[in-house]
């Protein structure tokens, strides 16, 4: 069996951070949304995966590269925004006569596909896809099941008037009977391949296609205050890796210096980093490598990125990128903070705010 994992796409609703960078390369508790993806399609046993790439694959290809994965990874260019079924349809030659997992890049899954992949392996069956509750169906793509079969009876795309709250999580299990689809079917009204149309196919022409749901926590990450929910469970089931760097009864997972500075509660603290001057840190956190933070606050659910300072400031419920310096900037909740930036209080007069802020930014003072 092999992946495939949909990594393209413009982010619209996550700019202005997707005007620089990938929406499958920001980071959650510090490690990039796609490669929680590549980790559970490992974890399930398969070692060969294609990744579709669009807009910035320059910046996904040498991410991706720099790891040295247990699998095969093979590069797929989705020259314009097709649809899933498209991507799919482009991805033939790597897939060929193989069953596969596709897996949206923008999806992260506590809990893993293991049994979802098992399942469908050893089904018989041409298609099988998982489903989640959710409070607002007629934001997704919905499901209408025969719970006694586990078949799926009709897939609707979000719905205005939704059949039940039972939503598609962008994890699916295809047989090559699915290319037969898509070169059955038309583009929609948005002028793309969609894959509900090619499921719709598979029922239509008398192929099951079986369901499960998602055992545990799913999130779509496509806006700010999803990618911090997200932060905030993966930060509640932060394990810290056992031996060298453990302090305070295995709360602590220290491969940096603390001086002078209360720190409570699950905490990682990367190499050569530096906190000191009074700083109070509360879990769970997470802080990554030549970090340096002094005279500051880190509340629960905060993840700050490789080389970030930290200057008498406080921070909580939020994800500091890569890079970004914060210095007397006050109190700052819930907030996204992308690479490179910095956040300085002024001591000039008149003492007023001064911003340059990009096209589709928010800022709430």
């Amino acid at each position: 069996m092999k992946g495939l994992i949909l990594s393209g796409g413009y982010g619209v609703r996550l700019r202005p951070l997707t005007y620089s960078q990938q929406k499958q390369l920001i980071p959650v508790a510090n490690k990039p949304i796609l490669f929680y993806c590549i980790e559970d399609i490992i974890n399930a046993g398969i070692h060969s995966i294609g990744i579709i790439v669009g807009p910035n694959k320059e910046q996904i290809i040498e991410e991706v590269s720099s790891v040295d994965w247990d699998a095969e990874i093979t590069f797929i260019h989705q020259e314009y925004p097709g649809g899933l079924a498209h991507a799919v349809k482009i991805s033939e030659e790597f897939l060929g006569k193989e069953k596969f997992i596709m897996y949206l890049g923008d999806n992260i899954l506590l809990g893993g596909i293991n049994g979802f992949v098992q399942e469908f392996s050893e089904s018989g069956k041409e298609a099988s896809i998982l489903l989640t509750e959710v409070s607002n169906p007629e934001q997704f793509g919905v499901a209408l099941v025969d719970w006694h079969k586990k078949v799926i009876l009709e897939l609707h795309e979000k719905p205005k008037d939704p059949p039940s709250n039972t939503a598609v999580v962008g994890i699916y299990g295809f047989t090559p009977k699915i290319f037969e689809a898509i070169k059955d079917i038309q583009p929609s009204w948005r002028n793309e391949l969609e894959i509900t149309d090619a499921i719709h196919w598979l029922i239509k022409n008398d192929f099951p296609v079986i369901c499960n749901m998602v055992e545990g926590w799913w999130k779509d990450t496509g806006k700010p205050e999803d990618l911090l929910d997200a932060n905030r469970r993966i930060l509640d089931a932060l394990v810290l890796k056992t031996g060298k760097g453990l302090e305070n009864g295995g709360q602590i997972e220290n491969h940096g210096s603390v001086q002078n500075s209360t720190l409570t509660g699950r905490i990682r603290i990367g190499k050569n980093s530096v906190i000191e001057d009074n700083t109070v840190v509360k879990g769970p956190v997470i802080i990554g490598d030549d970090c340096y933070i002094s005279n500051a606050y880190l509340g629960p659910y905060t993840s700050i990125g490789n080389g970030a300072r930290i200057i008498h400031t406080e921070i909580e419920d939020s994800i500091v990128m890569n890079g970004s310096v914060l210095i007397d900037a006050d109190q700052i909740v819930e907030s996204l903070i992308g690479k490179d930036v910095r956040i300085e209080r002024s001591r000039k007069r008149p003492n007023g705010r001064r911003f340059i802020v990009g096209d589709n930014s928010s800022v709430v003072i």
